[in-house]
């Protein structure tokens, strides 16, 4: 790393459409959360970030505060935004709130659009009854408008307040935009000469680029040059991480996730995005995520209990308070007591000593859900002590599968579903299975892998993407083929390791080990640093 380079980095703006705990529904809210508040409080520079405000966030009991004018202090701050639509000229009023949380400063952008909405990125169940058209699981039909919104409500927030950011990070497809804009738009060009811009594709799969079909509403709503929209295609429609690939570094969140959309056929699953970026010789840089073993580890659930406390990465605990933690979860599944969004269905016989394989996370093809429950019939069938929970929501097709699953007379007490999420619900989980099953037909890079190997959870994953990073036979077991056979065989494995307690033990604590050595944010965040001093490096001085 170039440490003259990286020293000139000092002011880092992010944005988002999920933090922490503020809002989230996928690894996103973790990923941006702490790197974030590793940057902040590592590396002592200035650290903002920007999200919605949705319906669901009562900004004023979290101890947010209305932001005020700069050039008023006695009003609170008050901006117009440019959303024109073809034919029609539309301002949209937003406010502000904000709040320093671990050195972070966050701005809470507050308007009707996203008031109106009860979940991150798609219509709840609430939404529907009160618009029957809101189908609950649907995106948001003003995705793009919502995304463009939380786009120029960041800048004109920059302005307003006269920062100018060293770097300007935007997570994912719905902050993709910002580069072109503030290139392209002449109210922000000079403004922002001196900014570099870097935008992270947490996931390349078809329904995440956000793109829009809808041409004219495109150029529109961003106020981009014709010229502009033309060139950044992809299957006849306006790509954000097409048209970032001119004016940013991009990156993805493992090396080999960036390896497999240039090189393999896996890119078929993006719409060959990333063979398109190769063609237009754009370098896609790859950094595995990070992951803080603070938030991950026992204390986590604890709380008053210190019988439930166990370490996993340490060779002097025999991880007696891990045991507990399976007593304690089989306790609350036998008397069906659950946390605010969460439905149980089905149960599990209370007995320590069956292994328990686990499962959280979206029941969505991508992760593999529907391989799982393929394989789960035979491998129940084959050895009556094992016992399976799986964690999630999906479609209304895979929940019903799965609790017709629990339903079986032949699965009674080995088969539980929880359906909804809750963070205290998934680390109860996390602590308490024995092997965690990431099946997953593509994964860009995966915590959820490290947060089960932090709580002594052995992962069996697919050994694609960013899953790769477990070590077969060593960190968890990884096999390599996509189908029911490779999945049941890696299963099995998992089963005949379960009887051998040492070397369980070996294994949790090699995980443990590689964490600590590798993939914390103190040690990732510099990799970002570099693509920080790459991307403004590349402002100040193009090619």
């Amino acid at each position: 790393m170039m440490l003259g380079q990286d020293e000139q980095i000092k002011k880092i703006w992010m944005l988002s459409r999920e933090y922490g705990q503020l809002a989230g529904a996928g690894g996103v809210k973790d990923v941006v959360c702490q790197l974030a508040e590793a940057l902040a409080r590592r590396s002592a520079r200035s650290l903002h970030v920007v999200l919605p405000l949705y319906g669901f966030v009562n900004a004023r009991e979290q101890g947010f505060k209305p932001l005020l004018d700069p050039f008023c202090p006695d009003r609170i701050l008050r901006l117009q935004i440019d959303m024109h639509l073809p034919d029609k000229r539309i301002l949209e009023e937003v406010y502000y709130f904000y709040k320093k949380i671990n050195e972070v400063n966050l701005y809470l952008v507050d308007a009707d659009r996203y008031r109106q909405k009860s979940d991150v990125y798609t219509y709840s169940e609430k939404d529907e009854n009160l618009v029957p058209w809101q189908k609950k699981s649907m995106g948001h039909h003003d995705f793009f408008a919502m995304n463009l919104l939380l786009q120029k409500a960041a800048l004109e927030l920059m302005i307003v307040l006269g920062e100018k950011p060293d770097v300007i990070h935007c997570h994912d497809g719905h902050t993709a935009v910002l580069p072109a804009l503030i290139r392209e738009n002449a109210g922000y060009r000079n403004y922002f000469r001196e900014t570099g811009c870097v935008v992270t594709i947490h996931n390349a799969g078809y329904g995440y680029h956000q793109e829009v079909i809808d041409i004219p509403y495109a150029a529109s709503i961003t106020a981009l040059p014709k010229h502009v929209i033309d060139a950044n295609m992809l299957d006849l429609k306006f790509d954000p991480f097409l048209v970032a690939g001119h004016y940013a570094i991009l990156n993805t969140v493992s090396e080999n996730y960036a390896r497999e959309l240039r090189e393999t056929d896996s890119d078929s699953l993006t719409g060959w995005l990333g063979h398109e970026l190769l063609r237009r010789n754009v370098i896609l840089e790859g950094v595995t995520n990070g992951i803080d073993p603070e938030f991950f580890c026992s204390e986590a659930i604890a709380g008053d209990n210190p019988q439930l406390l166990f370490y996993p990465g340490k060779e002097d605990d025999n991880l007696a308070g891990k045991k507990r933690c399976k007593e304690m979860l089989l306790s609350l599944l036998q008397h069906g007591t659950m946390y605010d969004g969460v439905r149980c269905f089905g149960r599990l016989e209370k007995n320590v000593h069956h292994p328990l394989l686990t499962f959280i996370g979206r029941l969505s093809e991508q992760k593999g859900i529907d391989i799982f429950m393929t394989v789960l019939d035979e491998l129940l069938q084959r050895h009556s002590e094992v016992q399976v929970l799986i964690f999630g929501t999906g479609t209304s097709e895979i929940n019903s599968s799965l609790i017709s699953l629990t339903e079986r007379e032949e699965f009674y007490g080995r088969v539980c579903f929880l359906q909804g999420f809750s963070t205290e619900m998934a680390n109860k989980v996390y602590a308490a299975g024995d092997f965690f099953v990431i099946p997953s037909r593509y994964e860009p890079c995966g915590l959820t892998d490290f947060i089960a190997q932090l709580f002594g959870n052995i992962p069996i994953v697919h050994h694609v993407g960013g899953l790769v990073k477990v070590v077969d036979g060593v960190t968890g077991i990884a096999y390599e083929g996509n189908s029911r056979h490779d999945l049941l065989k890696a299963l099995e494995r998992a089963l005949v390791l379960y009887r051998n307690e040492k070397l369980i033990r070996k294994m949790q604590l090699q995980a443990v080990k590689v964490i600590e050595q590798n993939y914390t944010w103190s040690k990732v965040m510099h990799k970002y640093l570099e693509l920080y001093s790459k991307a403004r490096k590349l402002q100040l001085c193009p090619e």
